[in-house]
């Protein structure tokens, strides 16, 4: 189910990246610093598998949230480390220097999408960044989840 529900996250993903909506993200990571800004992305589980997925592909085993409160994909060199797996937030996030937040209603049936996804894998809607990376890791193959079967 989880190659699945991947691939349907991707599809939401694509379909957002089609929508005539501008953004520039100028990859100042503002939004990346979560204790500083004060907000935090919540994720389906479908989002979080997404994002586990490839920070595994990343070489990564876990999620350490840095002791700053910033995300754990932002990289020292102050970029996304799982660009191309960020999450839905990130992708449509409230950066100012991006363009500000989508309104709710140019993604509503995105979220919709994201949210029957979630449903199916048995989730209980958005949970923080972190948490629900952190969760995911564990369910992949390979994670503390699948080794104790």
């Amino acid at each position: 189910m989880s190659d699945e529900a991947i691939a349907a996250v991707r599809e939401v993903y694509a379909a957002l990246a089609a929508r005539p909506v501008s953004r520039n993200c100028t990859g100042v990571s503002q939004c990346c610093r979560f204790r500083l800004n004060g907000r935090t992305p919540f994720l389906t589980k479908g989002e979080a598998l997404v994002a586990a997925r490839a920070w595994r592909a990343a070489g990564r085993k876990e999620v350490v949230p840095p002791a700053d409160g910033s995300c754990p994909f932002l990289g020292k060199n102050g970029l996304c480390q799982i660009y191309d797996g960020r999450p839905f937030g990130c992708r449509t996030h409230f950066c100012e220097a991006a363009g500000g937040p989508y309104a709710r209603n140019e993604v509503r049936d995105l979220i919709q999408r994201l949210e029957e996804i979630d449903r199916r894998l048995g989730g209980n809607g958005g949970v923080n960044l972190p948490v629900a990376v952190a969760e995911a890791m564990e369910s992949l193959p390979g994670g503390k989840k699948q080794r104790r079967r």
